[in-house]
């Protein structure tokens, strides 16, 4: 039986640490892919400047104001910021995940899903871990690059899936970046710092930001109304500018393994690439990709 080693493709996002405004110029020597601890070869890089194919899921229970406020806020803020090329989907969850709409590029018919959400249901549960997962799950009969932005307090009451089997079944839908973005930033700011809720909506943010993190996306925590038009030029600059490279693996085995991908910036000596702003100064930046991929078995 004759295996054909397939070429892999990542998405890259490379991303000032300060501002999140997105890196461009850059070329094909400065992308540096180990996989597995292995160098790899870059065969091709683009930069790709395309619409959209997004799941708007949004926390919509019966738990908090505040968190139902900011949810209103951002979704509403994300709204403003598609092009009429893009297809947007819009679920809501609370204790199980409603579809207010399917994929579409009618802006009338997302502005009136949206526009529904002012009173929620008797449930004050958040599953958010079943929600997701049933979202990925929809994404995965859908071709191409799927995104999904995940507005939501990070709170999961009683979902029957685990939080590792959520970080399982991201490692296994491909073509997916989630961009987290949690509600509730005021109250979290003027919280003590101490007790269970506080413990628990940090507990939340970190498995917000590994979600994103995991699949080449980016968290947000705004605390401020006013942040939002910016959070999301961001995310539109981070979306719609990538960074598209492909490699072909020097493992060839096709075995169902899950490999682990780093992708480093480098100058013409290899080095670590330094990034500098128009006055000199030295820039920190963070570059998104996935952290690996699923060696797919051979067909027999």
């Amino acid at each position: 039986m004759q295996v054909t080693v397939p070429v892999v493709s990542l998405d890259v996002n490379v991303l000032l640490d300060k501002t999140k405004d997105f890196v461009g110029g850059l070329k094909q020597p400065n992308f540096l892919v180990v996989e597995d601890g292995v160098p790899q070869t870059v065969r091709s890089l683009r930069v790709t400047k395309t619409p959209i194919t997004a799941v708007m899921l949004l926390e919509f229970a019966a738990n908090n104001w505040n968190f139902i406020q900011d949810m209103q806020n951002v979704s509403a803020a994300f709204f403003h910021s598609i092009q009429p090329e893009d297809y947007i989907a819009v679920e809501t969850y609370d204790m199980r995940p409603h579809v207010l709409t399917d994929f579409t590029n009618n802006q009338d018919t997302l502005r009136e899903a949206l526009n529904s959400l002012t009173m929620p249901g008797g449930f004050r549960e958040t599953n958010e871990f079943d929600a997701l997962y049933q979202t990925l799950d929809r994404l995965s009969r859908v071709d191409g690059r799927k995104y999904v932005v995940l507005i939501s307090s990070g709170l999961d009451s009683m979902s029957k899936l685990t939080y590792d089997q959520m970080l399982a079944k991201i490692k296994a839908t491909p073509n997916v970046t989630i961009f987290t973005i949690s509600t509730g930033g005021m109250m979290r700011e003027m919280s003590s710092g101490s007790g269970p809720r506080h413990m628990d909506l940090l507990q939340a943010d970190n498995e917000m930001k590994e979600f994103a993190e995991m699949t080449g996306g980016v968290h947000f925590a705004p605390v401020f109304e006013g942040e939002l038009p910016d959070l999301f030029t961001k995310i539109n600059d981070s979306i719609r500018n990538q960074y598209v490279l492909t490699y072909k693996p020097t493992n060839e085995k096709q075995d169902g393994t899950f490999r682990k991908v780093k992708v480093y910036l480098v100058d013409n000596e290899g080095k670590p690439l330094r990034v500098v702003d128009e006055n000199g100064e030295k820039q920190k930046y963070s570059v998104i990709a996935r952290d690996g991929y699923k060696a797919k078995l051979p067909v027999e």
